[in-house]
């Protein structure tokens, strides 16, 4: 569950904000001193603005829209084992969060059970991600100070 670029799924996901629980990916981002996951929940929800460039795929920084998200394109392999997302992906810089390690272990105790470990993202896709992420300018400086060490 702790490996950085690990893809995870769980279903249900426990949201903090008690959000009713739905099926969710998540991606380790960074493990913080054994304690904690500074992680994204990826989302299929296309909320990039109207005047967004055209990219399927890769990181999109748009500062005069205070936006910021990483973008996986359908059906193309980003881990190691060759998984991919089924539909176009996005992970939004203003949705990286913090979850502590044993509270994660505590909802999730089994894997194959409780969640899956879909995968790990390849190195050229995990750097891309955090390096979309530490560049931005609507990342929390507390987090891009994380994803840079």
């Amino acid at each position: 569950m702790d490996n950085e670029g690990n893809i995870l799924y769980f279903d249900p996901f426990y949201f903090k904000n008690k959000n009713a629980p739905k099926p969710k990916y998540f991606i380790v981002l960074k493990v913080i001193n054994g304690i904690s996951i500074l992680a994204s929940l990826p989302s299929s929800l296309n909320f990039l603005p109207s005047d967004n460039p055209n990219i399927r795929h890769g990181c999109v920084e748009i500062p005069e829209a205070c936006f910021n998200c990483y973008i996986f394109e359908a059906n193309r392999p980003i881990a190691t084992n060759n998984w991919s997302f089924p539909l176009d992906t996005y992970v939004y810089g203003q949705q990286i969060d913090e979850y502590e390690i044993a509270i994660l272990k505590d909802i999730y105790p089994v894997e194959g059970l409780d969640y899956k470990v879909i995968g790990t993202l390849t190195n050229i896709e995990f750097k891309a991600l955090k390096s979309c992420f530490v560049n931005s300018a609507n990342v929390k400086r507390k987090f891009k100070k994380v994803l840079s060490s």
